[in-house]
């Protein structure tokens, strides 16, 4: 079970819930690459006149940008389906950029510039885990193969700052 390794580790303490879970399914049709940013969003409910916490509608459910420490509280973890070598438009990741805070674009390319980038490549059935202030972009693949991902995001139960998450029952 990934949330009883994860608090195992102390990656997450014992209130967190798995709250989102994407496939991403990179192949030889849909190679498309991301650009250097942070996740920002989550999928939560607020008060709509809150200005401070801007909101957006993804694909029908909404989705605001928290105060940096719910994003702080928030682990995003990837689990590779698929072998992902350098060819295959894997994660590239700054170092040390989810202590930063929220950063714009500016700050995010002279943190690049300054940090470096790694390349987080992986084996099937390797997960890696990361805080989604991590500044992060990938490629698109250089060789036509198929890289799929279930990233998860895990977060306390509770939100503080009257957030409540935007979770569906099975």
């Amino acid at each position: 079970h990934l949330k009883t390794q994860l608090a195992a580790i102390a990656l997450l303490g014992d209130d967190a819930t798995a709250v989102q879970c994407t496939l991403f399914d990179k192949t030889a049709d849909r190679n498309w690459l991301v650009a250097l940013h942070q996740d920002t969003s989550i999928p939560a409910s607020g008060d709509p006149s809150d200005a401070a916490m801007p909101i957006a509608v993804k694909e029908g459910a909404r989705y605001v940008q928290p105060p940096v420490d719910v994003l702080e509280s928030l682990l995003a973890v990837r689990v590779h389906l698929d072998d992902c070598g350098v060819d295959a438009g894997p994660l590239r990741v700054v170092p040390g950029s989810h202590r930063a805070g929220r950063l714009d674009g500016p700050a995010a390319q002279a943190m690049r510039d300054a940090c470096g980038e790694a390349i987080c490549t992986a084996a099937r059935g390797d997960a890696l885990a990361m805080r989604p202030l991590l500044l992060h972009a990938s490629s698109r693949a250089r060789l036509p193969v198929r890289r799929r991902i279930l990233h998860f995001l895990f977060g306390p139960a509770r939100l503080p700052h009257g957030l409540v998450w935007n979770l569906t029952e099975p």
